[in-house]
């Protein structure tokens, strides 16, 4: 691709770097902000600037934050013995949108991964860990992709938790295998979370 600007290119560039971005959606996107009023970019800049700088992560489920605890951690009305492992905020938004859960989150952070250099020493478990020995939570739901490296992080958890008085279920296969949570639909979803089954019982299944 052959630029005429050398500002237009690094741009450009640095916009195709971005997750499902090509150099020809990076370029589209980039001639798009160039046409907006100044005032425009300057918006999403200052959002983008201070999301980098500013953003928490909340202190008990490292969820995305404005505050050290997040709005779900803080919510006296959720039922804190109950505890869904997710990789992402993704997947907590996806869970949220159901309206079928009124448990607590604890997000991963990722999927172990030694094809892409993610070991459980990269990932939030031993704080997860930590909350099931202080005693509060009775379930663990697991509710990761059911991919090879969502499976193999359960597992792992799994084995992590052996000796410890607390539940473990993942959320029912209404989830095609190999499907990513935050596409599922809210129906799908809502169903699978509901219709958890012990976690012994999703292995066997596999």
């Amino acid at each position: 691709m052959e630029f005429s600007s050398k500002l237009l290119e690094n741009a450009v560039y640095e916009m195709s770097q971005l997750p499902g971005i090509g150099k020809r959606t990076a370029l589209r996107l980039v001639l798009h902000l160039l046409k907006q009023p100044e005032e425009r970019t300057e918006h999403l800049t200052h959002a983008l600037s201070k999301l980098k700088n500013e953003v928490n992560f909340c202190k008990s489920c490292h969820n995305i934050s404005d505050t050290e605890i997040c709005e779900i951690c803080a919510n006296p009305k959720r039922d804190e013995n109950l505890v869904c492992v997710v990789e992402d905020i993704r997947d907590v938004m996806a869970i949220e949108n159901t309206s079928q859960y009124n448990g607590l989150y604890h997000v991963l952070g990722g999927k172990i991964s030694p094809m892409e250099g993610v070991g459980p020493q990269d990932l939030n478990i031993v704080s997860l860990i930590n909350k099931v020995k202080e005693g509060k939570v009775k379930e663990l739901i697991f509710a990761l992709s059911s991919t090879m490296e969502g499976d193999t992080t359960n597992f792992y958890i799994y084995r992590q938790l052996e000796g410890l008085e607390v539940t473990t279920s993942a959320i029912a296969r209404g989830i095609s295998v190999g499907d990513e949570l935050e596409y599922a639909d809210e129906v799908t979803l809502g169903r699978s979370i509901l219709n958890r089954v012990p976690f012994e019982n999703s292995m066997k299944a596999n």
